[in-house]
């Protein structure tokens, strides 16, 4: 053994890991009483016996060093040095806590200590613990990213993904498996076909080390030595800690599951009883000494709670805040050179990632088969030949893991470009996009933001059927937190990514796989574009066709086909799905007095139904006629082409929407 993996078991030493493991479950165990009070509500998640992990591993890390957590985490942030007083206040939901009270119990973040918060989905802080370690790699930074979850997580798919992608990308991580034998209420014997979790990690390539998590001393000796190496090498570790919980999974669990004999008969074993009696029993400590300890983090509850109790709610008007960071100022327009070339709608997009890279470096592109392949539409051909595999980075097909790993990248600074290869792709990805990315800067009341762009191939017409075909982008117009672009005409598809990359929140940008092959003129000057206005594409008067993406120009040319017959459309191409442009399609309707919403997604729950009714609360006493929709039938994308045809909007439903509305 090393001296960098012996602990000094001086005095001092031994009594900070018992006053760690006393501070944390003397505070728990205040916080179930507060609970029983209803002081503190939703779900509690207590660490009552698990004391030993947090008290052996995190006083090891640096300062630099970052911390994930999961949702039984108020050990792990007291263990970090988050003030008591901030932890207690955020349990009540105060705006005097950590997190302003909009984390609570699961979601507790502290930028000042590099506590990345806790998460309330079971393995959903692995990928981002892998995308902040991503991160320290790029940068040649010599940091530890801890990241703390249960056994009930290795289950879960971003458990796997990540530890793939830490082991194939050398990320600097430690994995910490507190082992409690019971996941929620089963038995990990009922749940896993091997349970020996540790050797899932080895299995990875990945040094494992199963320690006793019931013995402080053994937890920090294996905790020096892998963070020790994790610094040397740069290479992942992994600690299963054998461990037990000795309350319910939540207070709102009735433990129906296991017999009070066998919780008691752990109890007797527990961290800190065990590592008292060692200490007494050793006289390395004396009994007055913990009879003060005690009283000191006694006092220490007692302020919290007072502190907590005194504190401040959010005031109802501020119930907005932290949604979104503060929106960049909109690009200068660029001055037209006169001079134009032609290219294509893929074109423009690959030169806006290669124009991104080179004006900075903290950019970089990352997905499935996007470096040596291209990808899959292209995009990216020969771009890794141009900056490399670092920052052309082919990823497993893993999207979740790939994805949460953008997000981690974004969170510590970096700007990536996530591209998952199609939207029905990205669904594997739902819960990093809807409950890391869209949620991370609103629960840590904006102490981090996740400046991540991802991009998708959307849409239908290439005869890929169900499974490659759908338009979702509705979908996540949906979700608070983010912004969606639908880029149609080659400026946009030029111009929007990099006004993304300025933005400080997650963007998501729809690219229609009909439009990749477009080609046309372009001036040589085009650059940045407003990412928050929609653009009126052709004037009209007698009625508004409101669209976006790749339905744009099968809508301009109805809007040519109507002016045959003397009817002047006016074509409001959205650009943006959120937030939307509301100013510029009111001004329209109206001016037009009739609007017919043109969208590929299904007509149920659509962002068409969304616009709608805005018009209708917005404008309903300028209309003429009830708000048209014509929208891709309710049915999943079939194969065969005229199936296919006949299932999403055509120029011909769109003309025909407009004369019926008209009476023509």
């Amino acid at each position: 053994m090393s001296a960098i993996d012996k602990p000094r078991l001086d005095h001092a030493h031994v009594l900070a890991l018992l006053t760690d493991m006393l501070r944390i479950r003397k505070f728990e165990d205040k916080c179930a009483e507060l609970y029983t009070q209803q002081k503190i509500r939703g779900f509690l998640h207590l660490y009552d016996g698990e004391e030993a992990i947090a008290a052996g591993i995190i006083p090891v890390l640096g300062q630099n060093d970052r911390l994930v957590a999961t949702y039984r985490e108020h050990g792990h942030a007291l263990a970090r040095g988050v003030p008591m007083t901030r932890v207690m206040a955020e349990m009540f939901g105060k705006a005097e806590g950590c997190s302003g009270g909009r984390g609570g119990s699961m979601h507790i973040f502290d930028a000042e200590t590099n506590f990345y918060g806790g998460n309330a989905i079971v393995g959903g802080g692995l990928p981002l613990a892998g995308g902040l370690a991503l991160a320290d790699r790029m940068r040649g930074e010599a940091n530890v990213t801890a990241c703390f979850f249960g056994e009930g997580a290795v289950a879960e798919g971003e458990f796997h993904e990540t530890l793939n992608l830490a082991a194939l990308w050398n990320l600097p991580v430690l994995f910490v498996c507190e082992n409690n034998g019971y996941a929620m209420g089963s038995a990990i014997a009922r749940t896993e076909a091997i349970s020996d979790i540790h050797q899932k990690a080895g299995s990875y390539g990945i040094a494992s080390v199963r320690v006793d998590g019931m013995d402080v001393v053994a937890v920090e000796v294996a905790a020096r030595k892998a963070i020790g190496t994790i610094r040397e090498t740069g290479k992942p570790a992994f600690l299963e800690c054998m461990t037990y919980r000795f309350r319910a999974h939540s207070m709102f669990d009735a433990q129906l599951y296991r017999q009070k004999a066998e919780v008691e008969e752990w109890r007797g074993k527990g961290p800190i009883k065990r590592f008292r009696d060692w200490l007494l029993e050793n006289k390395l400590v004396h009994r007055e000494e913990i009879d003060q300890i005690e009283a000191r983090i006694d006092a220490e509850i007692a302020e919290a709670v007072d502190f907590a109790e005194a504190g401040t709610w959010e005031p109802v008007e501020d119930l907005g805040r932290h949604v979104l960071g503060e929106a960049p100022k909109p690009p200068e327009p660029v001055k037209p050179s006169g001079q134009t070339v032609e290219t294509t709608y893929r074109e423009a997009i690959k030169q806006a990632i290669r124009d991104a890279m080179i004006r900075d470096e903290r950019v970089f592109l990352m997905g499935e088969d996007v470096g040596a392949y291209g990808g899959c539409y292209a995009v990216s051909k020969g771009l890794m030949n141009e900056f490399g595999e670092d920052r052309i980075r082919d990823t497993p097909l893993s999207e979740s893991g790939f994805t949460g790993a953008g997000i981690g990248a974004a969170a510590a600074g970096l700007c990536p470009i996530v591209e998952l290869m199609t939207v029905n792709f990205s669904l594997l990805a739902l819960d990093q996009i809807m409950n890391t990315a869209a949620t991370i800067r609103h629960m840590s009341a904006g102490q981090f933001s996740v400046p991540l762009v991802i991009r998708m191939a959307t849409g239908a017409g290439k005869q890929l059927a169900a499974q490659h075909s759908h338009s979702l982008e509705g979908w996540y117009g949906h979700i608070p937190g983010l912004k969606v672009l639908t880029p149609a005409t080659l400026e946009d598809a030029r111009g929007m990514l990099w006004t993304a990359l300025q933005d400080p929140d997650p963007v998501l940008i729809f690219e229609n796989v009909m439009l990749y092959n477009m080609s046309g003129q372009i001036d040589e000057a085009a650059g940045p574009v407003d990412i928050d206005r929609a653009a009126v594409r052709r004037e009209g008067a007698d009625l508004s066709l409101i669209t976006y993406g790749g339905s744009l120009f099968k809508t301009l040319d109805a809007a040519e086909e109507l002016a045959k017959d003397g009817i002047e459309a006016e074509v409001i191409d959205l650009r943006t799905l959120r937030p939307l442009d509301d100013a510029t399609i009111m001004a329209s309707v109206k001016k037009t007095r009739r609007a017919i919403v043109v969208d590929e997604g299904w007509r149920s729950g659509s962002i068409s139904a969304e616009i709608s009714a805005r018009i209708m609360e917005q404008a309903l006493w300028s209309l003429d006629a009830p708000v048209g929709r014509v929208c891709s039938e309710e049915v999943p994308i079939p194969y065969p082409k005229h199936l296919e045809d006949a299932a999403i909007p055509q120029t011909d439903k769109i003309v025909a929407a407009a004369r019926a509305m008209l009476g023509r």
